[in-house]
């Protein structure tokens, strides 16, 4: 299968010179996590802007000092597999379409592998073979600031929300996060005096520092007013399959995965599945 018949045509992008707030409305007004990045007014590919971007880096506000220059690209006939084993190599999850004059013409993602190749394909391996078991968990009753800081030390887009009997409850992504969130500006004050040593006629010196500082400010809501009421999960033994099948129709890039005990033992993402493809 080729590229072109997988990849979304329709690209929503952002140009240079730009800026954070401009790029950030443009991502909740089309409820996307990516925008390509083009110069000027033409369509020529230059960069990639994540949500991660703007969150990693709250004190930056231009695309161009926020974007990912360092572009992994496919072609409108490349297969598919080749596109896959450019994401599992370069631990990305989104590769933009280019033509010959490195013009933007679509973008491909791990979610478009899975829902429209994957989940159209017979698989029997069981998810287990390709979950992730390192991941991030968190008590409901957690403030959304702390549970945020413990997604990012996992170096993930979602934490599991687990409750007083250490159940699984629900799933919080890095859009819930950013949903409950805004960009606010502090500025600190930092002073030091300098005298002259030894002439006591001498005035004391004093030099002040202001530093202003950009940060995420959350909501005062706990994990449990933001998680929502059903979660989808897996089992280990589920078939691969099976697992692309319900994240095509339930428009999800990742699934908790129990054991048969209901106990939680992993996640497996839609960047973990398309392993399946190669």
């Amino acid at each position: 299968m080729k590229v072109k018949r997988v990849m979304s045509k329709k690209v929503i992008s952002v140009s240079v010179p730009g800026n954070r707030e401009k790029a950030l409305k443009l991502m909740r007004e089309e409820n996307i996590s990516v925008l390509p990045v083009v110069k000027g007014d033409t369509n020529k590919l230059v960069g990639l802007l994540t949500r991660s971007d703007l969150i990693i880096n709250p004190d930056e506000d231009q695309i161009a000092m926020l974007m990912s220059r360092d572009l992994v690209t496919a072609t409108v006939g490349e297969d598919i597999e080749s596109v896959a084993k450019k994401m599992i190599e370069n631990n990305v999850r989104r590769v933009p379409v280019v033509n010959d004059e490195d013009e933007l013409v679509g973008i491909i993602t791990s979610f478009d592998l899975v829902s429209k190749a994957l989940a159209d394909m017979e698989n029997n391996d069981p998810v287990g073979k390709y979950m992730i078991t390192d991941i991030a968990t968190t008590w409901v009753g957690t403030p959304l600031n702390v549970a945020f800081e413990s997604m990012k030390l996992f170096g993930l887009k979602s934490i599991l929300a687990l409750n007083n009997q250490a159940k699984l409850t629900g799933i919080l992504t890095e859009t819930d996060f950013i949903a409950e969130s805004e960009i606010i500006s502090e500025r600190s004050e930092h002073s030091s005096t300098v005298g002259t040593e030894g002439d006591k006629w001498s005035w004391d010196s004093t030099s002040v520092l202001y530093i202003e500082k950009n940060h995420l400010k959350f909501s005062d809501k706990l994990v449990e007013d933001v998680i929502g009421d059903n979660i989808e999960i897996a089992n280990e033994k589920t078939k691969v399959s099976d697992c692309a099948k319900k994240m095509k129709q339930l428009n999800i890039e990742q699934i908790p995965v129990t054991n048969v005990d209901g106990d939680l033992i992993g996640l497996v993402r839609a960047s973990d599945l398309i392993k399946a493809l190669v």
